[in-house]
């Protein structure tokens, strides 16, 4: 669990010139945000609104927030709880483990035209929209520091990138991978699509079979899979990894 309510992961990563960090916190969700702009009001309004929607949803429906697979969602319901039974039913995972990647997107979906470059890191993970080139760091052991990055073209966005670990951090998680992270343009998708292929990873030798399931979902619309677990390292799809410097890249990342 992070206690330190600034996250330190978040203190390295620098905006570029004309941007702005700033955090956003309702509840439980917690944002960092790189924008053009300070929009801290705005979206905290918009994010309060997303979880009444929510909520409302878990107390017709309590399993939705309880179960460990998925769970159906009725037309009626909030387009973000949709968004997270419809990839929650195609990862074989509780519609929660959807939810932070759920609301990154919708965020940065929502703001995007008042920030054609906004990026919203919710607990490690991402949903960008972006006119140039970026890199997102890989925190794999934080007491190394962030080390790995992927770098991402500009023609690649908008995307999400979405983390799970079994060592690292408050989510459930039923493997024991330092990382997964996942790419997609779905957040809901990337976020229940890296806690599904990290339960599958307890040891190094269950790395090759994780790619193996990766590579099925690629149908679903995953895009690539970085993963580590012990000394091992995997990597899967359109991606491209970049050594950074000791403390970390220039730009967001989980």
């Amino acid at each position: 669990m992070h206690l330190d309510p600034r996250r330190a992961y978040r203190q390295t990563p620098r905006p570029r010139p004309g941007e702005t960090a700033f955090q956003v916190v309702v509840e439980q969700t917690d944002l960092w945000i790189v924008a053009g702009r300070d929009l801290s009001a705005e979206i905290a309004a918009f994010v309060h609104g997303l979880r009444c929607g929510l909520k409302n949803h878990i107390l017709l429906d309590p399993s939705f927030a309880a179960s460990l697979t998925p769970v159906d969602a009725p037309d009626e319901a909030p387009e973000l709880v949709r968004r997270m039974a419809r990839a929650a039913r195609t990862c074989g995972v509780g519609p929660m483990a959807a939810v932070a990647g759920a609301i990154a997107q919708a965020v940065a979906d929502r703001f995007v035209s008042e920030s054609p470059d906004i990026l919203v890191e919710n607990g490690g993970d991402i949903f960008l929209h972006s006119t140039v080139e970026r890199i997102v760091g890989l925190l794999a052991r934080p007491v190394e520091g962030v080390r790995l990055g992927l770098r991402i073209p500009a023609d690649r966005f908008p995307l999400a990138v979405c983390t799970s670990s079994g060592r690292v951090g408050h989510s459930l998680s039923l493997g024991r991978a330092d990382l997964v992270a996942v790419l997609a343009r779905d957040g809901a998708l990337s976020d229940a699509a890296a806690t599904a292929l990290a339960n599958l990873l307890s040891s190094e030798k269950d790395l090759e079979p994780m790619l193996d399931h990766a590579r099925r979902l690629a149908r679903q619309g995953i895009t690539g899979v970085f993963a580590q677990v012990g000394e091992a390292v995997g990597a899967w799809g359109d991606l491209e990894l970049v050594v950074l410097e000791e403390g970390g890249g220039p730009d967001p990342g989980p």
